[in-house]
């Protein structure tokens, strides 16, 4: 067995940090209530620590060569199921069960690279179905995902991820704790729903967004000019919400953007 360049596999060989992971998803307090969805289960590294702390695994693989040997580990597991797929594509909620206060529900996986970005969109579109996110990431994301507005690393990635989830960075981890080592550091981030979604990921939301940082140059009035539906209604929408169209859009909170999509809203439904 080698690792899939195709697959952008980088199998963890780390136990340190496939138990800080383990903590991370089951903490102490839900030991044997959680049910866990791991994304790309890899050759299994995490699997079995999942399962010694959880009530159910999903362990989701696509690498058809890896299915066996992972059917082969975990034959005699009985709260483990390895679940052939495309994690892209499954139906994390239905795997995941239904929520309730028992069984607390996490969704997890050492990320592969070039999926980074479509896992993360599959983890704010389950954010109501779960209780944590616990992901590896490039460091450089985790970066993102924590930044703040005016910085650098503030942008789309950050907004839309935000709008669902507080972050919090649990550790960094070297090239060497992978096989084959990456060329770049990476980090586990953990993933919380907040309690009340007041950043609805409405359309209006995201053309805002996409908006403000696909040209970060400009103001928001010229970067939002096509938002509006009728001469005038920028300049009210933003008045209502408190923004100022003079800016840029990296100077926006979650809030801020929350608060002009729902102006915005608010009058093309009036």
């Amino acid at each position: 067995m080698y690792p899939k360049k195709a697959f952008g596999q980088n199998f963890l060989v780390s136990e340190e940090v496939a138990r800080a992971i383990a903590l991370a998803c089951v903490p102490d307090i839900e030991v044997g209530r959680s049910r866990v969805v791991e994304i790309g289960a890899g050759t299994g590294a995490l699997t079995g620590l999942l399962a010694a702390r959880a009530q159910a695994v999903h362990a989701i693989e696509r690498d058809r060569e890896l299915i066996p040997i992972l059917a082969s580990e975990f034959a005699l597991v009985p709260n483990v199921a390895i679940v052939e797929a495309d994690a892209k594509t499954v139906d994390v909620r239905g795997l995941l069960g239904t929520k309730s206060e028992t069984s607390p529900r996490v969704l997890c996986g050492n990320l592969p690279y070039s999926l980074t970005g479509p896992l993360l969109r599959l983890a704010t579109e389950c954010a109501r179905d779960l209780e944590r996110v616990v992901f590896m990431v490039q460091d450089e994301v985790a970066e993102r995902l924590g930044a703040t507005p005016g910085t650098k690393s503030y942008g789309a990635l950050t907004v839309f991820v935000r709008a669902a989830y507080s972050v919090r960075r649990v550790r960094r981890v070297g090239p060497g704790s992978f096989y084959p080592p990456p060329e770049v550091t990476s980090a586990v981030v953990e993933l919380v729903p907040h309690d009340k979604f007041g950043a609805e990921e409405t359309p209006i939301f995201r053309a805002l967004v996409h908006g403000a940082f696909t040209a970060r140059r400009k103001t928001l009035r010229n970067a939002w000019a096509g938002a509006a539906r009728e001469p005038g209604e920028l300049d009210r929408a933003a008045t209502s919400a408190g923004i100022d169209l003079g800016a840029r859009g990296e100077t926006l909170s979650v809030d801020d953007f929350a608060r002009m999509a729902a102006a915005l809203g608010d009058r093309a439904e009036s």
